[in-house]
């Protein structure tokens, strides 16, 4: 087991970040010590506004493309329109599977089960068993922000409960499939507010088994529509993601995200409990990079850099 809360308080109020850091860095090297730090190819789709067979050949032409440039899997999500019934996933994912057959669909968040399951009078266990035929592989954790009911912030679009989250991923657990976990911080939460959600996680982990990993990342403020906060620093960015690797011990993998924090970040936060970094492809903007960008942060910072699949099974030589 990992620290205890009352240490993982004292981290966060902690100046030492050099400490905090070189504590991560040793529970990495205890659970990693190959000196190996992965990544994955995997691209994301954005399925709204599709509502008919039409659509799904233009979602298929998508992956196609992303296929082209290696992608191993792909995430499909978005907002769930009543038009977009728990038939029309099913009739997607069986299209998929039947021109992709080997690509890992690791899609449909928890928000959007919910919804599915809510909209198509089932039960959460029904709706993911009738995903799961159809060709859902895994479940991506990314809409978790703070589990905590008192914390509003990002949750403004969530209409769940903590307990309706976990509810999901437990379930999806039980089906012996296997679901990412992410923390959303600093939009207003204390770190009491974070250290419930970090014991969350560890504690549906230790009772299931069924997290692969956990990603921490900062809220980002502009652009969105809440006012007051400040997009958190570096500093804040690295503590926690260091105290996120000690507390939850129980998770093998905690990436260092390319997607939210870019490769400076990154590359610092490999010597700070992380030992992946997420998907060369689903970086933007100022964050954008190339695999082989990637692949020489990783090197540079005393890593051999190794591509993953969704479930960090398979390595790929390259």
């Amino acid at each position: 087991m990992g620290i205890s809360r009352r240490e993982a308080l004292d981290c966060f109020q902690s100046d030492d970040l050099i400490g905090i850091g070189m504590e991560a860095d040793a529970v990495r090297r205890r659970l990693h010590p190959e000196g190996v730090v992965t990544y994955t190819i995997d691209g994301r789709i954005d399925y709204a506004n599709s509502t008919d067979r039409a659509d799904f050949e233009r979602i298929c032409d998508r992956i196609s493309g992303i296929v082209a440039i290696g992608a191993t899997g792909v995430m499909l999500q978005g907002e769930v329109a009543p038009a977009l019934t728990i038939a029309w996933f099913d009739s997607l994912f069986r299209r998929i599977k039947e021109r992709f057959p080997s690509l890992w669909l690791h899609s449909l968040s928890a928000s959007e089960i919910l919804a599915i399951a809510k909209q198509s009078g089932s039960t959460v266990q029904d709706t993911i068993a009738r995903l799961r035929d159809a060709g859902l592989d895994s479940i991506p954790g990314d809409d978790a922000g703070i589990l905590d009911d008192a914390v509003q912030h990002q949750g403004a679009r969530m209409k769940w409960k903590t307990e309706e989250w976990i509810a999901v991923h437990r379930a999806a657990h039980k089906f012996e499939m296997q679901t990412t976990a992410t923390m959303m911080f600093g939009g207003g939460e204390t770190f009491e507010h974070r250290m419930n959600h970090l014991e969350a996680m560890r504690q549906l982990q230790e009772e299931t088994g069924g997290f692969t990993s956990f990603t921490p990342w900062s809220f980002a403020p502009q652009g969105s529509a809440l006012n007051g906060f400040e997009e958190a620093t570096a500093v804040e960015y690295l503590k926690t993601l260091a105290i996120s690797r000690m507390y939850l011990s129980n998770i093998e993998n905690v990436q260092s995200n390319l997607e939210t924090q870019g490769l400076k970040v990154l590359q610092v936060g490999l010597r700070f409990g992380g030992n992946d970094v997420g998907s060369v492809l689903l970086a933007e903007g100022a964050n954008a990079a190339t695999e082989e960008q990637l692949r020489r942060v990783i090197r540079d910072a005393g890593f051999k850099p190794v591509q993953r699949d969704t479930l960090y099974r398979t390595m790929f030589l390259n």
